[in-house]
């Protein structure tokens, strides 16, 4: 194979693991909930196809190929550890999905039970967060260690506890009942916007990989998005990581100095970023649940209007933002001190009408 070939193979393959990771580890886990064992064995999956695809050519279906090479991993691991008695169930369960499997990628995708698990009441909150990065991005403890300023041992060490937690802990890849699910959403929404948080926090400066975990963490939205499409909520903080994310060419100076949102050039801003935060915020807006994303999005989508009409309507920030306050009166909120002196400083504002070309969400606005 020429070098052009075997660089367009190894893309291939980094494409398809970061577009089947999450899948195939949540599918090879939801029913041991092994969750280290299915990482390993994904990761040799991948090592293999280094090899093999090269070599024979890029399989006719990537994903079937990786999900069989993957399962024999699994089942190799499981058969070589110690306690083989309390192993024999899952070495069964594992045969029995193999049948008929190895040819096709129909098979349940489980990500959105994967990501309910990592954020599961039992586990340490301060880990939802680096388990979503881990377990359905693959991202290595190296990467996560650095967001979150510390050790790539420790947060090894924390990793390993919590998946040993999911496999002993008794811990179910299930989507939580009707009366458990916003509080159990809440969570994942948190620890995604967590992730975006940490990566667009001004700690990264114009490090790369800090612009890497934002992506991240917009593709972790979209994920959830593709899979529970009917939740305002989950559009709302995909709307308010893109309006961010459109931002990000403004940011710094060419010196590397932090630029104020008030000063920045906003004609450096991403339209079509906007305008797609805008179609998730409109959608999520027509569903008459606003919450606190939907509200801080539409924040984001005032500021937006600049890049447009050249102002800003403080009026309409004022609002939401009270808004915001009521239904989430967290210290978050009231960080936000100069739209709070704002707030107080002005009368009640008159409705704020929707503009035609970024037609702010109508049951926002007040």
């Amino acid at each position: 194979m020429t070098g052009s070939n075997q660089e367009d193979t190894h893309r291939t393959i980094e494409r398809v693991a970061r577009e089947s990771y999450g899948r195939l580890v949540a599918y090879l886990s939801a029913n041991t909930r092994d969750v280290a064992s299915a990482e390993d064995a994904l990761s040799n999956a991948l090592v293999s196809a280094l090899t093999a695809w090269p070599r024979d050519g890029v399989p006719q279906n990537p994903e079937a190929w990786l999900l069989t090479t993957a399962r024999h991993s699994f089942i190799d691991q499981v058969r070589h550890r110690q306690v083989a008695e309390a192993s024999e169930p899952t070495l069964l369960l594992l045969r029995e999905q193999s049948q008929d499997l190895t040819l096709s990628v129909e098979f349940p995708d489980e990500r959105l039970k994967l990501l309910f698990v990592c954020a599961h009441p039992a586990i340490d909150p301060a880990m939802h967060t680096p388990l979503m990065l881990q377990t359905v991005l693959g991202l290595d403890a190296v990467r996560i260690a650095h967001a979150f300023l510390i050790s790539p041992t420790t947060m090894g060490q924390r990793l390993v506890r919590a998946k040993t937690k999911i496999r002993d802990g008794g811990i179910q890849f299930e989507i939580p009942q009707e009366r458990e699910l916003p509080q159990r959403l809440d969570a994942v929404l948190e620890a995604i916007y967590a992730a975006f948080g940490i990566g667009w926090d001004g700690m990264a400066g114009v490090d790369q990989r800090g612009r890497d975990l934002s992506e991240e963490a917009i593709w972790l939205g979209r994920v959830l998005l593709e899979l529970i499409p009917g939740e305002s909520e989950v559009r709302g903080l995909l709307a308010l990581m893109l309006h961010c994310e459109a931002r990000r060419r403004a940011r710094r100076g060419p010196d590397g100095r932090y630029i104020p949102l008030s000063e920045q050039d906003s004609q450096q801003w991403s339209l079509p970023m906007i305008e797609e935060a805008e179609r998730h915020l409109a959608e999520a807006s027509s569903r008459g649940r606003a919450g606190r994303f939907q509200l801080e999005a539409a924040i984001q989508s005032v500021h937006a209007e600049r890049a447009r009409s050249g102002r800003t309507e403080w009026s309409a920030i004022a609002l939401f933002y009270k808004r915001l306050i009521h239904i989430s009166p967290t210290l978050g909120a009231h960080r936000h001190t100069p739209a709070s002196r704002l707030s107080s400083r002005l009368p009640r504002p008159a409705p704020v009408r929707c503009r035609d070309w970024h037609r702010l969400p109508k049951r926002l606005c007040l």
